[in-house]
């Protein structure tokens, strides 16, 4: 897709994405904040998709920059909100969200500097060792409520808000991917070695992934940050970034309309899965399992054919 298809596809997202936002109180409450999850949970598959998928690295710090990102638009909106009129709200929570993106960014440039020397299994380690200090902190900063959390954070997401950012990162990533510089981030996922003898900065690609990912995973914090209400440091756990993990594999790594499709599923599931009571996530644990085994390679991951060969995915 050129980059001018890919703006209208943008242009037409957008407006399709604040139409049903504007229609969306004809959906009961329920359903809405589902669909409002799907959004947020798009944001975070899609991002990690870029740093896992795309750029072969193993991380599992992505909660942790949801975390930040969260924590900050809250108090901004906390502190800023009495004070701000009722037409300037959307100002205020655009630049909450980009203030959170922005630290989020800061802190994947913090950690990824140091640890993107590392691969696989140890990446892993030390992104997660990372989530873990940071919801550590949070734990046990006053100023963010501590172990208690944050609560009474204004209700500003809506339907429009969270698929309209579920769009602009579709269009981000793609772009970035599929243009000319970010044939750098596959050649980096291939083989680093061969990468780097063709005189691509390794390195640089990855920190550059990582920075990306973690400003939308700011993003989605703080989407999630201003839908749920409330924020508490164990909502932000290695589970969290487990179930981001998840999401990517079951769509295909490098697959973004897989990576899509299973956010959406993967946010759904549990709640159709609630006539089963406390077996719920027993069950959604074994199909999860099933899934895995009858397509290791992903759901949506399958051959194409281009120029005449056979690529598999």
């Amino acid at each position: 897709m050129n980059l001018s298809g890919a703006k209208r596809w943008l242009l037409l997202g957008l407006i399709l994405a604040f139409g049903a936002s504007y229609f969306s109180g004809l959906i009961n409450s329920y359903d809405r904040g589902v669909w409002i999850d799907c959004g947020i949970n798009i944001i975070l598959a899609v991002s990690l998709n870029l740093i896992l998928g795309h750029t072969g690295q193993f991380s599992l710090g992505h909660a942790g920059f949801m975390s930040v990102g969260g924590y900050t638009a809250a108090k901004i909106s906390l502190v800023f909100s009495p004070g701000v009129p009722e037409p300037m709200r959307p100002l205020l929570l655009l630049s909450a969200l980009l203030s959170g993106g922005l630290l989020a960014a800061a802190a994947g440039l913090l950690v990824g500097v140091p640890s993107l020397r590392l691969k696989g299994d140890y990446l892993a380690i030390v992104t997660l060792g990372f989530a873990e200090i940071i919801r550590v902190i949070l734990q046990n900063t006053e100023a963010v409520g501590g172990a208690s959390g944050l609560s009474g954070i204004p209700k500003f997401t809506t339907l429009g808000w969270s698929f309209g950012f579920a769009i602009i990162t579709i269009y981000v990533v793609s772009s970035l991917v599929n243009s000319t510089y970010g044939r750098g981030f596959l050649a980096v996922s291939d083989d680093e070695v061969a990468a780097g003898s063709m005189g691509i900065n390794p390195v640089r690609y990855k920190v550059t992934a990582f920075v990306i990912g973690a400003f939308f995973a700011g993003i989605a914090g703080g989407l999630y940050a201003h839908h749920k209400q409330t924020l508490v440091p164990t909502g932000f756990d290695w589970l969290k970034s487990i179930d981001i993990v998840v999401m990517v594999i079951l769509g295909g790594m490098g697959r973004t309309p897989g990576v899509i499709v299973a956010a959406i599923v993967l946010t759904w599931l549990p709640e159709h899965l609630r006539v089963f009571a406390d077996y719920r996530m027993i069950i959604y644990a074994l199909m999860i399992i099933a899934l895995m085994i009858l397509r290791p390679q992903g759901l949506f991951s399958f051959p194409f054919k281009k120029k005449g060969a056979v690529v598999k995915s």
